[in-house]
């Protein structure tokens, strides 16, 4: 037997095959949806998986305002943000953050759950989130992803 012929094949950016995919987060968990959007954004869903190269699809989040906490994270989540400056941290409740800028909140728990680097933030780059129910992806042709 040829032992030559057996090479690992590494997925690269000619060979990436890139889908879109659209997930309505109506009463889905905020973790357990996250974590199936970071695994996809990634590309562990593919037969290719590199962890070295950006394999991962498109994903767009509508509904991002019917997302569900469970437990009191509603009451008692906090969101912390820093200008830099002093006094410039401001401390958000989940209940509050959810109200006023509902994407956010998925886009920072995905966020959290990619890797942290530059690699990282070009995956983050292809997740697009929406409080409503419309998006202006209808030409790429998303496939409805359902957990």
């Amino acid at each position: 037997m040829n032992t030559l012929s057996y090479k690992t094949k590494s997925a690269n950016e000619a060979t990436v095959k890139r889908d879109w995919y659209i997930v309505d987060a109506t009463n889905l968990t905020l973790g357990r949806m996250s974590a199936k959007i970071a695994a996809i954004l990634r590309g562990k869903n593919k037969p290719y998986y590199t962890p070295h190269t950006d394999c991962g699809d498109y994903v767009i989040v509508i509904n991002a305002e019917k997302v569900v906490l469970t437990g009191n994270k509603m009451n008692e989540k906090e969101y912390q943000t820093f200008s830099g400056y002093p006094g410039g941290q401001k401390i958000e409740l989940a209940k509050d953050l959810v109200r006023r800028r509902p994407e956010v909140v998925i886009e920072r728990a995905v966020k959290g759950m990619l890797p942290k680097n530059r690699l990282g933030r070009k995956m983050y780059k292809k997740l697009f989130t929406y409080a409503g129910a419309g998006h202006p992806h209808t030409a790429q042709k998303p496939q409805t992803l359902t957990f």
